[in-house]
């Protein structure tokens, strides 16, 4: 079964959650408008379900092949990557001053979401190129935006994020990549590194290492570390002193190579610092940042389509007799209990985490185009507050609906010809790049509820309560106990909120990271409550205008059926943020055997 993008539910999200028609009202996105953003979503989603997603189960089974130092793709990446960039879909959010469109970050994401649900391994090697390209508008030299910038938005070239090493792993601190100033504005770079998505490949004649190094006389400690551009082909044409030593075999995600860089085998791979020196790591956060919201659309994206999938299967697939059927025979899986709970939790885990990252990248635009400063401030700490949960949220969503996908399809699941496995295979690697979920965990408790003084996160769970409110006037019996179990759920938040504001300001690390990951969860579940609460809220005044489109009741439902069902574990998850560093005192003896 093929994929369908879908853009009706795409654009709601965007309209009438992630703030789309507030955002044009103010003008925030200059001449962008409802049909045209709906015109180009169809034209994407056309792209996504035509051309991408039907080489997605050929790129699993073939995998990309490496051979004398050479990558070559599965067959029909090439072409379907050349028609791609043709279209401008590369070019979409690049800057307009260097050939991009200049659209939004909310629109980019929605189409981000369906070209890694058409096949995540073709999906995941732009997202790396948009992320260089804001690091060089960011911190790179004039020289170096006028020579590189162009080719990057327009996709003709690509780039990379070469950061880890082999024993380094997520601690940076511990690269040993080294760059020696040469006296002519270059750098010679020497070391080896490793999990380089797309380090090398024959998509395009080109492709732009931005790589992590240490200068002679660095500080100690990720203080000490530098980025660098190192093209694999040098201005002048001829080939840099960088290559692909190998690539990896991966659980999932075959298509998209996984190579060892190797920089300096002929004394040193020739590069141009971004940024200044020993200011690398804050220079790769804002093409990290940009990339962990992408990798949660990747597990939005999985989530999608593996629900797709199962829902088609459940449909077709006949076994047993349902309660109360009055047909001959047996009755397909979708009438039986158990397998609607499999469904309806796919469903609504995917929309929830599809909702908190279109508001992640909503506030990503106030903070780049909001005319005020104030506002724009706001809109980053909002972004900054959002990143790990849309991050750790989406991917482990990613994770767990494909898995319900694959019990779904029972049997059969678990054979490879279904292609049910390749979805769980693929969504596998989403927690564990561009940050662990744990570093995400502890990046949201540490640094980002502290925003402000905390104002940040406690607008955040305002805006929660408001929903709620909302849902609570409504009255409308489809509801259920929406506003009841939201409201718990909300109230749960905000009590492990102020626990662990409370402990990281009172340098108790410990005890606030023993908390970290169950925090991040309950953080979810309340927000993705709320946004599927506002969801339901513009369905039922649409139904209340006299627009019959079935979806709606579909929307409350669903907002019902995740209060009642799933946001019902935040009490244990508080619980959890509240007394689990009671665990710390015991671990290593419960470890020891």
């Amino acid at each position: 079964m093929t994929y369908r993008a879908p853009v009706s539910d795409i654009l709601f999200t965007m309209r009438h959650v992630s703030g789309l028609d507030r955002a044009l009202g103010e003008g925030l996105y200059d001449d962008l408008s409802t049909d045209l953003a709906a015109t180009i979503l169809e034209e994407a989603g056309r792209f996504a379900n035509d051309v991408i997603a039907p080489l997605n189960r050929e790129g699993d089974k073939h995998g990309a092949i490496f051979k004398d130092g050479v990558v070559t793709t599965a067959p029909g990446w090439k072409e379907a990557y050349a028609a791609w960039t043709d279209a401008g879909w590369n070019a979409l959010p690049g800057p307009v001053g260097y050939g991009g469109q200049g659209l939004p970050v909310l629109l980019n994401s929605a189409c981000v979401e369906m070209w890694n649900a058409a096949s995540m391994a073709f999906g995941i090697g732009p997202v790396l190129t948009m992320g260089a390209i804001e690091a060089l508008i960011a911190h790179g030299s004039e020289d170096l935006k006028s020579r590189y910038l162009e080719k990057l938005v327009s996709g003709e070239w690509t780039a990379t994020m070469n950061l880890t090493e082999p024993q380094a792993g997520s601690d940076l601190a511990a690269i040993r990549t080294r760059a020696e100033r040469v006296g002519d504005g270059t750098y010679r770079i020497t070391g080896q590194k490793i999990f380089i998505t797309y380090g090398e490949h024959d998509l395009t004649d080109n492709i732009l290492h931005l790589v992590l190094a240490r200068l002679p006389d660095a500080p100690a400690g990720t203080r000490g570390i530098s980025l660098f551009l190192v093209p694999k082909f040098l201005p002048d044409g001829t080939r840099n002193d960088a290559r692909c030593h190998s690539i990896e075999h991966k659980m999932g995600i075959h298509a998209s190579p996984t190579c060892t860089m190797m920089f300096g085998d002929h004394g040193g791979a020739i590069g141009w610092l971004v940024g200044e020196e020993n200011r690398g790591l804050a220079c790769m956060f804002t093409m990290m940042n940009n990339a962990r919201l992408a990798v949660g659309l990747q597990g939005v994206a999985i989530a999608e389509r593996a629900y797709q999938q199962a829902l088609a299967y459940a449909h077709e697939r006949r076994q047993g007799r349902a309660i109360g059927s009055t047909q001959d025979g047996m009755s397909p899986i979708i009438e039986h209990p158990d397998v609607q709970r499999n469904l309806l939790t796919m469903k609504a885990l995917t929309a929830a985490a599809r909702a908190i990252c279109y508001l992640t990248a909503e506030g990503i635009d106030r903070a780049h185009r909001d005319k005020d400063e104030t506002s724009r401030r706001k809109g980053n700490e909002r972004a900054s507050l959002l990143t790990p949960v849309a991050k750790a949220f989406a991917t482990d969503v990613g994770v767990e609906v494909a898995s319900l996908g694959i019990q779904v399809h029972g049997g059969m699941g678990f054979i490879e010809e279904t292609g049910a496995a390749q979805h769980l295979r693929d969504a596998r690697i989403a927690p564990i790049y561009e940050g662990t979920n744990g570093i995400q965990a502890i990046d949201l408790v540490a640094r980002k509820l502290p925003l402000s003084g905390g104002e940040t996160v406690r607008t955040q769970i305002a805006s929660m309560r408001a929903t709620v409110t909302r849902v609570m006037k409504e009255g409308t019996p489809a509801f259920g106990a929406t506003a009841p179990r939201l409201r718990d759920a909300i109230e749960s938040l905000d009590r492990a909120t102020g626990y662990l504001l409370k402990t990281v300001s009172s340098n108790a690390p410990a005890e606030a990271l023993a908390g970290a990951t169950p925090y991040l969860r309950l953080f979810a579940l309340a927000q993705g409550g709320a946004a599927l609460a506002e969801a339901a809220l513009a369905a039922n005044a649409l139904m209340s205008g006299g627009d019959k489109d079935p979806a709606h009741a579909s929307r409350i439902a669903l907002c019902r059926f995740f209060a009642e069902n799933i946001a019902v574990a935040a009490k244990g998850l508080e619980d959890t943020v509240l007394s689990g560093a009671d665990f710390l005192r015991d671990a290593s003896l419960a470890l020891a055997s």
